[in-house]
């Protein structure tokens, strides 16, 4: 726009009415609040985190990532704790992650619900940890392959019931050889005859995650709205403030980033592009303080961090 109003050209009014059609959207990616609003030890603390799996199969080759992720976890020491892709084991002392994130945070209430389950002592699925007492504990399955759920818990905050969900949406599910096909895209190495057949093969798993997710955020929106508490959703939804899945669980809830972050957000540290799909969202009776993200993760995703007031 200001390109061509330097050329005195009309061309500058559609620049115009585009970025004012587009602002809503852009202001899920970006903010310029550069205030910092004063926290008290009367607010929540609220950390969301997509672990991978505390590293459990060294995807970043880096032997100590788990210790890297649990230090920082500590640090933090959120008064709620969201971790999607969770890993605990009951006989591998070392990788005893109920036990380990509960002494480190002095979080001793947490609601644990799995997906997968072998040898019967090995569990991957979604965890919630708080400081607070539990009344209630539920989940909402998705009927699906993948180890994707959302679970809520109602935690008791002085007199007042809280309800927090938790969740981790269909994820795209790219393959080796897609990732290398990016690879090579990026570094302008493809070759043409392979590239319209693998594009559409990266097409076709947007196109299934798209789907699957929309289902998904249709059963979790309805089951917020018969809620009556107060609600605060953390979780990975492996999509982007402008999709139909964000408005959805969003609806008439706080964003958290939009309310009190700065800057460009971006919460996915892989190797595709690196937008926002993780998210703090809460009932307007809350009011959010200094978001943000922690500016280094040795996993796919950063951890995201807001205080809740009310």
């Amino acid at each position: 726009m200001v390109y061509w109003i330097a050329q005195f050209r009309i061309h500058a009014i559609f620049s115009l009415i585009a970025i004012l059609l587009s602002a809503k959207t852009c202001l899920g990616f970006i903010q310029f609040d550069v205030a910092s609003d004063t926290t008290s030890n009367k607010d929540i603390k609220i950390m969301s985190y997509n672990s991978m799996l505390f590293d459990l199969y060294n995807w970043t080759k880096n032997k100590q990532s788990r210790n890297i992720i649990l230090t920082s976890l500590a640090e933090e020491n959120p008064d709620i704790l969201c971790l999607q892709e969770f890993y605990t084991s009951e006989e591998k002392g070392d990788f005893n992650n109920i036990d380990t994130v509960t002494a480190l945070l002095n979080a001793k209430n947490s609601h644990i619900e799995y997906t997968t389950t072998l040898r019967g002592n090995d569990h991957w699925g979604i965890a919630t940890f708080t400081k607070y007492p539990i009344l209630k504990k539920g989940k909402i399955e998705f009927n699906t392959s993948a180890n994707n759920m959302c679970i809520y818990t109602d935690i008791l905050v002085k007199k007042d019931t809280f309800r927090i969900y938790n969740m981790h949406l269909q994820s795209i599910r790219f393959s080796k050889a897609d990732y290398k096909f990016l690879d090579e895209v990026n570094n302008d190495t493809t070759d043409t005859k392979d590239e319209i057949e693998k594009s559409k093969n990266i097409l076709r798993r947007l196109k299934r995650a798209f789907v699957k997710r929309a289902t998904q955020a249709d059963g979790i929106a309805a089951h917020i709205a018969r809620c009556r508490y107060k609600v605060i959703v953390c979780g990975d939804f492996n999509d982007t403030p402008a999709s139909y899945v964000y408005n959805t669980i969003r609806g008439d809830l706080k964003d958290a980033f939009i309310e009190s972050g700065s800057g460009f957000e971006q919460t996915y540290a892989g190797k595709f592009p690196r937008f926002r799909i993780d998210y703090i969202l809460h009932s307007k009776e809350f009011k959010s303080k200094n978001y943000h993200h922690l500016s280094e993760s040795v996993t796919d995703h950063y951890p995201i961090v807001s205080y809740i007031s009310y």
